[in-house]
């Protein structure tokens, strides 16, 4: 199991031994469950301020909140103030899926909540939709390419094995050479990429963080299977999370989790190219040199074990993030999950008895775009005027890994 743990954990000293020698000046307490001091110090070993954001630990379907193992210190916040996204031109219609595979509007719509997707075609590029979406979320912050520090780009399908992160920087016109790099955690990458980010600020001095989520799965998907090609499209969605005052911290709460077991469930795992033609012959050195090409396989995918997976883990994980975030339920203004399944929207909802009308989804024109999905709706829900500056929004990513975590923050 994974847990995401703090930016500097001295392991050697135990909880008593750090309270033992810690004399804090005045402090107070923010809102996001932090302390704010001006300067710590432990006798014999200087610490730097940062942040200790953690998730918990535990097996796939029985988990419970984690324990920070020392206290958790921030003098600086961060909060989302620009947002933006993109999609590719062509849509894919229930009804159009079933001139290739036996479904139809009626029978993908009650099992998914579902209508349309979008695609990539022609001369659109995963790349190309990431940096409109980037660009559109500086425009929205006012912030310019050259100060951004930082860009994470959360995908699972880059245009380059290298990473696309780099490319992005470029095209977005950041001439300063940030940091650029690519986080790969399927449906949950856009929240663990803010996780990134809030470290990275709190703990790294960083003042701009571009956060993108972006996949491209129809590239991965059997168009002949209608289990899974009736639930996957391809978009891009960006946030920019910057550097602020403690007392105007935006991200109040984190929890993550990860299991390798539940891998069988769903994936699409490296195959060899059983038609390569053997370059040496049968006069090379060893009889499997040299490898063969390799391609990843189709998306394979469990819908009932991932099903159950979600409605038990995602519920749990975000009453984890509550609970480190000082906030129950009621303080939610949005619910907002990965948009999987209708139905798994409606029943960790429920769970969490938070009504219909405080959930955002856009499930029906999209479909399932991985680590897209959080920041489309995200953007849409903020450029139509539903979610509002000091809205609370719960999120909640899931999926591949399998990974799950989630967020508690506020917009703007």
């Amino acid at each position: 199991m994974a847990n995401a743990s703090g930016l500097i954990s001295p392991s050697t000293l135990t909880v008593k031994q750090i309270n033992n020698h810690l004399t804090p000046p005045p402090s107070t307490f923010s809102q996001s469950g932090f302390y704010l001091f001006n300067r710590i110090s432990v006798k014999g070993l200087p610490l730097r301020c940062c942040s200790s954001i953690h998730g918990g630990g535990g097996a796939a379907h029985k988990h419970g909140p984690s324990q920070s193992p020392i206290p958790k210190w921030v003098t600086q916040g961060c909060k989302l103030v620009g947002c933006g996204s993109a999609v590719p031109s062509l849509n894919i219609s229930n009804d159009d899926l079933s001139s290739i595979v036996e479904t139809s509007d009626k029978w993908i719509y009650e099992r998914t909540g579902i209508h349309n997707r979008r695609v990539l075609s022609g001369k659109d590029s995963l790349t190309g939709l990431s940096e409109m979406a980037a660009r559109r979320a500086l425009e929205m912050a006012q912030v310019e390419p050259d100060d951004v520090d930082l860009i994470l780009m959360c995908t699972s399908t880059p245009e380059d094995l290298f990473g696309s992160a780099p490319q992005i920087q470029r095209a977005s016109g950041c001439k300063n050479s940030p940091l650029s790099y690519d986080i790969t955690a399927a449906c949950s990458g856009f929240v663990l990429g803010l996780l990134s980010a809030a470290c990275h600020i709190r703990g790294g001095g960083f003042k701009n963080v571009l956060v993108i989520g972006a996949d491209s799965l129809s590239r991965y998907v059997d168009w002949t299977d209608r289990k899974t090609c009736i639930l996957f499209g391809d978009a891009a969605g960006a946030v920019v999370v910057q550097a602020c005052d403690g007392n105007e911290d935006g991200l109040f709460g984190f929890d993550f989790h990860s299991d390798g077991e539940g891998q069988k469930h769903l994936n699409a795992t490296m195959r060899e190219d059983n038609d390569q033609e053997d370059v040496l012959g049968t006069n090379g050195p060893a009889a499997d040199f040299p490898p063969k090409r390799s391609s990843y396989s189709c998306i394979q995918m469990n819908g009932q074990e991932v099903f159950r997976f979600a409605v038990k883990c995602v519920p749990q994980s975000i009453e984890s993030a509550l609970g480190k975030a000082g906030m129950t339920s009621s303080d939610v203004d949005w619910l907002l999950l990965h948009q999987a399944n209708q139905r798994i929207t409606d029943k960790v909802s429920e769970k969490l008895q938070i009504p219909s009308e405080r959930v955002i989804s856009n499930l029906a024109n999209y479909g399932n775009t991985s680590a897209a999905s959080i920041p489309l709706a995200l953007d849409e829900a903020i450029r139509s005027g539903k979610v509002q500056p000091g809205h609370t929004i719960a999120a909640s990513g899931f999926g591949a890994g399998l990974t799950w975590g989630s967020t508690i923050m506020r917009w703007g």
